[in-house]
């Protein structure tokens, strides 16, 4: 399909743009894998630390092709199972879709990459090289910050720099040393959460710790250092006291659509975590991760059936046998589910087990609102990432996590691409990605409504605050996306773009586990599973949900697991 002409997805269909635009639906990827539902077979020898194909024998359906789903995929079939990929939509990938149109392309989910190593382990899972499949570019600044006193700074990769660079904009208020000490406690968080947390099928703290043989004095030191006792936000003020730096600080937690005020402290680890590792683009847009992850399952001999709609899974005594679909019943030794984890329970589980999270009670992430907007100008002043800050961010959070309301100042995310990737947008142009989160869906909610009324507010906060004022005039491509559409798109809990949310000080940081204590057989991937949202954590789940599986096949103690 040539550039610039949308492509009509009639899954996406029914999602208008604001007037006085024509409304046109939302489009799937634009590069399709030939043959999607054909297995291929790995032409080239195995190299070093690869697995012999076919090794367990085990069947294993994979239910949602996001980025949990695709890298559970990969892992599961690097190890030698059977794996065949289901996704209701008419591509792969999931949130990580594209957009064409009038000559733009725009990432329509996620946009930051980080932690490149969770990638370089699933690729390596099969002895090869995730940079034989796409190409990553490190980018510095990480993010531009724009402040409401007009005010702007640079979040640099480097910590040195980055606290000399906090020194000259908040003189005399040792942003520096803070901002050095917080990186410390970041570092310290992140290490615990190596060890405890990450690269284990985690539900709760007795998941994490080995009693018996782990409760030392050393681990009982790692565990009172997670700082149960504060939340993000006081964990930042108490080292850096600059309103405007510790608001940037603080949105690191916005990886996980959670507030900093009620956010635990360990979340803090995200800017270790970034600091350490870095902001990578792949060039052609973070779709070509999805798209990257999707060759090397078909060249592990995966199935991929996009526009294969799950309807539930085939349950006796307690264990999968399978998958109920349109075409009747098929089955499967084992299931993992990347679709939301509480809808897996509720809709595909369903039974006494759906009825049991019928009545509990979750409290799903923030949603948002997305434009996509194709401007005839680009902002020179504007960075590849940028945060537009709130005026308040306390009563930003107050109004989107305790009322359930668009805030009436919010903050807004920009991805301004072409400075890095000049092919998505016409020349002289941009393709500006606009984020700003809102409340997961109420039963008031209606976003038909609402819509037109918030773009603009969101419009006058570009041109008041990150010096876009002429931005209305510059549009000549405009779609969106709301929490409705993310709601009945990607099948997550009213519409929560990053699953539940991470609030609470202990259980605030644990998500329903990769293995299910309900069902024999189902493992679960995907942002609202351990250890969350974000790109790096969500494919994080589909190896951990992998690598559970394939021990359990094998009557491994997962114990051992690294």
């Amino acid at each position: 399909m040539r550039e610039g002409t949308p492509q009509r997805d009639a899954a996406a269909a029914g999602v208008d743009c604001p007037p006085p635009r024509p409304p046109a639906p939302l489009t799937a990827p634009s590069r399709r894998l030939a043959c999607p539902e054909q297995a291929v077979a790995d032409p080239r020898p195995a190299r070093p630390g690869s697995v012999a194909v076919k090794r367990s024998g085990s069947s294993v359906a994979v239910v949602g092709g996001g980025l949990g789903g695709l890298a559970a995929a990969c892992v599961a079939a690097s190890r030698g199972h059977d794996v065949t990929l289901y996704d209701k939509n008419a591509w792969l990938g999931g949130k990580a879709a594209v957009l064409h149109e009038g000559g733009f392309r725009f990432d329509m989910g996620p946009t930051i990459l980080t932690v490149p190593r969770v990638l370089e382990r699933i690729f390596a899972e099969s002895g090869r090289s995730v940079h034989d499949y796409m190409d990553l570019r490190r980018l510095d600044p990480q993010w531009r910050c724009f402040f409401d006193d007009g005010s702007r700074i640079d979040l640099r990769e480097d910590v040195a720099t980055m606290a000399a660079e906090m020194d000259r904009f908040a003189p005399g208020q040792g942003a520096g040393d803070g901002y050095r000490r917080f990186q410390a406690i970041s570092e310290h968080l992140h290490g615990v959460s190596e060890k405890f947390f990450f690269w284990k099928p985690v539900q709760d703290l007795f998941d994490t710790i080995n009693i018996r043989e782990n409760m030392n004095p050393g681990t009982l030191k790692d565990v009172l250092s997670l700082r149960m006792h504060a939340s993000v936000a006081s964990t930042i003020r108490g080292k850096v006291k600059d309103a405007r730096l510790a608001q940037m600080l603080d949105h690191f937690v916005q990886y996980v659509g959670s507030s900093p005020y009620g956010a635990p402290a360990v979340l803090c680890a995200i800017a270790h975590m970034q600091a350490a590792e870095g902001v990578w683009y792949p060039m052609g847009g973070t779709r070509a991760v999805a798209e990257g992850l999707m060759r090397l399952a078909q060249d592990l001999g995966a199935t991929l059936k996009p526009d294969h709609e799950v309807e539930g899974l085939a349950i006796e005594k307690g264990a999968v046998t399978g998958l109920r679909t349109r075409s009747g019943l098929v089955p499967y030794d084992r299931v993992i589910s990347n679709m939301d984890a509480v809808r897996t329970y509720r809709e595909l589980v369903g039974g006494e087990v759906g009825r049991s999270y019928e009545k509990k009670s979750f409290e799903p992430a923030c949603s948002g609102v997305v434009l996509y907007l194709g401007l005839n100008k680009r902002y020179d002043h504007l960075a590849h990432h940028d945060f537009v800050f709130s005026r308040d961010p306390e009563e930003e959070f107050d109004a989107i996590y305790r009322r359930g309301e668009p805030a009436p100042d919010p903050t807004a995310y920009l991805a301004a691409p072409s400075v890095t990737d000049p092919s998505v947008a016409p020349e002289g142009g941009e393709a500006l990605y606009v984020l700003v989160h809102t409340p997961y869906l109420r039963p008031h909610h209606d976003w038909s409504t609402m819509l037109p009324a918030y773009r603009q507010v969101i419009l006058d906060k570009l041109k008041r605050t990150a010096g876009m004022e002429d931005i209305e005039e510059r549009i000549v491509v405009e779609r969106h996306l709301t929490p409705a559409d993310i709601h009945s798109r990607y099948k997550v809990l009213n519409g929560a773009i990053y699953g539940l949310a991470s609030h609470g000080r202990i259980m605030g940081a644990f998500k329903p586990g990769n293995r299910s204590r309900e069902v024999r057989g189902l493992y679960l991937a995907g942002g609202a599973a351990h250890p969350g949202p974000g790109m790096p954590m969500v494919m994080m789940s589909g190896w951990i949900a992998a690598d559970t599986l394939d021990r359990d096949a094998r009557g491994e103690d997962l114990r051992t697991a690294s």
